[in-house]
C-alpha cells in the first residue's frame, strides 16, 4: 500500500522512542519516555507501553502495517526476548510478545539489535547506500554494529550478527565485561578512550569534564596523551574493520555514535591504521565513511529492518 506506515520502537539505556515512519524514511509522528533502566522489568515496560499508546493516539496509527522494533542488546529474535547489558530489569524479556499484547491488533512486530538497526538505517537512508556489502557501527559508550551483504542487511539466526565490539584484537589485553580479552569496545569505546587518557597522565581543563568529547578536544588542540589515546582506539577500530572485510568482503564501513563526533582526530589515524591492517588485494579498496542518519539512525533502521521482515520474531502461537 502506497500510504502505508511502519511503527518503530527505539530502545536503549537512555530513552525509549517510538516514531510512525513513511516508506521513505521520514518520521511523520514521534513519542519518547526517559529508560527506568535501573527499575524493575514491569517499570520499564509500563514506559515502552505508554510510547505505544501516544503512537496509537495518532490518527497515522491505522496506516501503520508492521513494527519495527531496535534494542540494545543482546537481543534473540528467534525468541522475540531482550536482555540489555544496560537494563538490568530484562533477562530474557518476552518483548515481542509483550508489545504485541500491548498495541491491541496485528501487526507483523521484526526486533533487532541495535547496531542492526543503525546498520539498515545507514544503508536504506545513508552513508552505505548504493553498497551491497557493507559494516555499520556505532561507537559511543560502547562498540555496536550490523552487516549489509549481498544488498540485504544480515541480522543472522538471533538478530545480533555483525556485533563487531567483541571481536579480540588484543590477545593478551584487557579484560572486557563480555568475558572475553581484548575487545574493541574495551580499547575504542568512548569511556575507554577516557580511561586511558587519564591513566597515562591527561588532565581535564578547569570545567573537569573527563568525556571522550573533551579528550577529542585535547587532542584537537595538540596534546600527545589525547591523541595516543584516540590513536589507540582507531587502531582497534581498524583491526576489527580490517578483520570483517576479511572475513566477507564489504566495501565501506560506515563509522557513527558519539565517538566518531570527534572528526579528523579519529577517522584520520583510522584510515592510516587501516592501511596496515587491510592489506590483501581484495581488502585494499576498502572505504572509511561517518554515518549521517544521526540520532534517528535507531527508528528509521527499526521501520527498514520491519519493512525487510529481517529476522522476525513470531508472537509464540496462540498468545498474540
Amino acid at each position: 500500500m502506497h500510504n502505508s506506515l511502519v511503527a518503530a520502537l527505539d530502545i536503549g539505556g537512555t530513552k525509549i522512542a517510538g516514531a510512525l515512519v513513511d516508506g521513505n524514511g521520514a518520521i511523520l509522528h514521534r513519542a519518547q519516555r526517559p529508560t527506568p533502566a535501573h527499575d524493575d522489568g514491569e517499570t520499564v515496560m509500563r514506559a515502552v507501553e505508554n510510547v505505544l499508546a501516544e503512537l496509537a493516539a495518532s490518527p497515522l496509527w491505522v496506516r501503520a502495517t508492521a513494527l519495527g522494533i531496535g534494542s540494545a542488546g543482546p537481543v534473540d529474535a528467534s525468541a522475540g526476548t531482550v536482555s540489555p547489558v544496560n537494563v538490568p530489569g530484562w533477562r530474557g524479556f518476552p518483548l515481542v510478545e509483550r508489545v504485541s499484547h500491548a498495541i491491541g491488533r496485528h501487526l507483523p512486530i521484526t526486533l533487532v539489535g541495535d547496531g542492526v538497526a543503525m546498520t539498515a538505517a545507514e544503508h536504506w537512508q545513508g552513508a552505505a547506500r548504493g553498497y551491497d556489502n557493507a559494516l555499520c557501527m556505532v561507537v559511543s559508550t560502547g562498540v555496536g554494529g550490523g552487516l549489509v551483504l549481498g544488498g540485504k542487511p544480515h541480522a543472522g539466526p538471533t538478530g545480533n550478527a555483525g556485533h563487531i565490539g567483541h571481536i579480540s584484537v588484543d590477545l593478551d589485553g584487557d579484560l572486557c565485561p563480555c568475558g572475553g580479552r581484548g575487545c574493541v569496545e574495551r580499547i575504542a569505546s568512548g569511556p575507554n578512550i577516557a580511561r586511558r587518557a587519564l591513566e597515562n597522565g591527561w588532565r581535564p581543563g578547569p570545567g573537569g569534564d573527563t568525556s571522550a568529547a573533551a579528550v577529542a578536544e585535547a587532542a584537537r588542540a595538540g596534546d600527545p596523551v589525547a591523541t595516543a589515546s584516540y590513536e589507540r582506539a582507531a587502531q582497534a577500530l581498524a583491526a576489527g574493520i580490517a578483520a570483517t572485510a576479511t572475513l566477507v568482503e564489504i566495501e565501506i564501513a560506515v563509522v557513527g555514535g558519539g565517538v566518531a563526533g570527534a572528526g579528523d582526530v579519529l577517522f584520520g589515524p583510522l584510515r592510516r591504521a587501516l592501511r596496515d591492517y587491510a592489506t590483501l588485494s581484495f581488502v585494499q579498496r576498502l572505504t572509511v565513511a561517518p554515518a549521517v542518519t544521526g540520532t534517528d539512525a535507531g527508528l528509521v533502521g527499526a521501520a527498514a529492518a520491519a519493512t525487510l521482515g529481517q529476522g522476525e520474531a513470531a508472537v509464540p502461537a496462540g498468545r498474540g
